[in-house]
């Protein structure tokens, strides 16, 4: 597993340092209402250990990243979107428009949802 990165704000949000909408946490994921959401319902779930993007899957435990999956499927039902249906996205580099340098999942759902990307 990989340690926690200083200057990135998905690890000091896992670590406790930076303040955020906790929606699920676990010993090995968390996930957050997105600061500034393109839904009515926009979190991010993330490992908590620091993996940069899609690329790096190899770092995290395949138990883990199926977490991830079902950690989505869990909060898509508790925000009220699962029926409806949502959409997950992870951006991957800088041409994907991936923010943030830690592997993270966007969840967003609650209106209909058009050809656009998170």
């Amino acid at each position: 597993m990989l340690s926690a990165e200083s200057g990135c704000v998905f690890c000091g949000v896992a670590r406790g340092e930076i303040p955020a909408r906790i929606l699920y946490e676990d010993d090995e994921i968390i996930a957050i209402q997105d600061v500034a959401p393109q839904a009515p319902v926009h979190a991010l779930i993330m490992p908590k250990a620091h993996v940069t993007g899609l690329n790096q899957l190899d770092a995290l435990s395949d138990a883990t990243l199926a977490r991830l999956m079902r950690v989505a499927s869990r909060l898509a039902q508790e925000l009220g979107v699962r029926e409806r249906g949502y959409r997950i996205v992870s951006n991957c580099g800088q041409d994907a428009c991936q923010s943030q340098p830690h592997l993270h999942i966007h969840l967003l759902g609650g209106r209909a949802m058009g050809a656009e990307l998170a």
